[in-house]
């Protein structure tokens, strides 16, 4: 069985998506909008640029209409977000929101959830986090020490979680609780989702600072915090499954393969007009982001289908963050400290980044280990 779906060649309806979306940067560049940057979805947050997208229908494009979104499909999504991240867009503020929080809401969502938030992140008014990881837990989910306690009309949650890109910024999040204790004969059991304000009462949040001082991460950190029943995500005792089955949209998407194409474009040209050394390594990254480009449309057109991805979504992870690091360390080692102005800097931004390309949305080693138990060999 095929870890990745096979490709499909773009309609001449996607084609003409994708130079409608390039016009527009075009434009947003001339008037000098937003400046091309490394990493950002996770680093760019720009409420006009976001507005500006919201206007033209790119947010909340898969959101059936009844909740206010387009009816789109997933390949289209997959045009806009593509090129969005390519010219290095600031989108971090409807990011996740649109990518991860609609499509869980869709599956798991009660009607008043759908109802409630949807049509906000489609109007790029909603923004999102997530709660997931833990002190001490890296990216073993199954070891979260966060508790939701049953009490009358909902539960009470105590814990903390860290890494949370953007909650110092976003209206809610998902959050993942033990409601049961664990059970040495299945550590995934008795784990809940919860939609959870990040305004209620006995909520903290506080900056994780990046190398280079930027805050985009967070510590966010629960007192006996309420929730009620209503905001309970699809299933008690079946946030694994929950949890497992959103990862596959925060794994496979453009941004996975896409967070320095920036700097490969700059070193490329710098590398033609004679600024830089021409090396080998540059040929080799433009393969690879073509390859990805494939891979990660093939799981868009699946997702669309309704398939299980998992395994797929791992496999664009590892092979597409590992890429964007290296792209990383080749700019750093080839532009030197006498390179370009502007690619040198574009260089130093992406080196503070990159230890988190491969940690992000799952360690490369735990992702191989999926893909390992996919092809049998686990």
């Amino acid at each position: 069985m095929a870890l990745v779906p096979a490709y499909e060649p773009e309609s001449a309806q996607l084609q003409q998506l994708r130079r409608d979306v390039r016009g527009f940067l075009a434009e947003q560049l001339a008037a000098a909008k937003f400046v091309p940057e490394v990493d950002t979805w996770l680093r760019g947050w720009d409420l006009e640029f976001t507005a500006a997208l919201a206007e033209r229908g790119w947010l909340g494009m898969t959101i059936p209409r009844e909740y206010g979104g387009h009816g789109r499909s997933f390949a289209e999504r997959f045009v806009v977000t593509e090129e969005l991240l390519a010219a290095g867009a600031p989108v971090a503020a409807h990011w996740i929101a649109d990518r991860q929080a609609a499509p869980s809401l869709l599956k798991f969502g009660t009607e008043a959830q759908k109802q409630r938030y949807l049509p906000g992140i489609t109007a790029g008014q909603v923004f999102w986090a997530i709660g997931m990881s833990e002190p001490d837990a890296g990216s073993d989910l199954a070891s979260v020490r966060t508790r939701a306690t049953r009490v009358d009309g909902g539960w009470r949650v105590s814990g903390t979680k860290v890494w949370t890109s953007g909650a110092h910024l976003a209206h809610a999040f998902f959050m993942l609780a033990r409601t049961e204790p664990a059970s040495s004969e299945n550590r995934h059991a008795g784990l809940s989702q919860f939609i959870v304000p990040l305004d209620s009462r006995g909520i903290t949040v506080s900056p994780i600072l990046s190398m280079d001082g930027a805050h985009h991460f967070n510590e966010v950190h629960f007192d006996e915090v309420f929730v009620p029943d209503e905001m309970v995500l699809g299933t008690v005792g079946d946030g694994w499954h929950q949890v497992t089955s959103e990862l596959s949209y925060e794994r496979s998407g453009p941004e996975r393969f896409l967070s320095t194409y920036q700097l490969l474009a700059g070193l490329v040209d710098a590398a033609k007009s004679g600024e830089v050394v021409r090396h080998s390594d540059l040929g080799a990254h433009i393969a690879r982001v073509a390859g990805l480009h494939r891979m990660s449309s093939a799981v868009a057109s699946a997702l669309e289908r309704g398939e299980q991805v998992a395994s797929a979504a791992a496999v664009v992870k590892v092979i597409g963050t590992s890429g964007e690091g290296d792209i990383a360390e080749l700019a750093d080692r080839i532009v030197g400290r006498d390179g370009p102005e502007a690619l040198r800097a574009l260089a130093d931004r992406a080196v503070v980044q990159r230890p988190g390309f491969t940690l992000r949305g799952g360690t490369s080693e735990v992702l191989r280990g999926v893909i390992a138990r996919e092809m049998g060999l686990r």
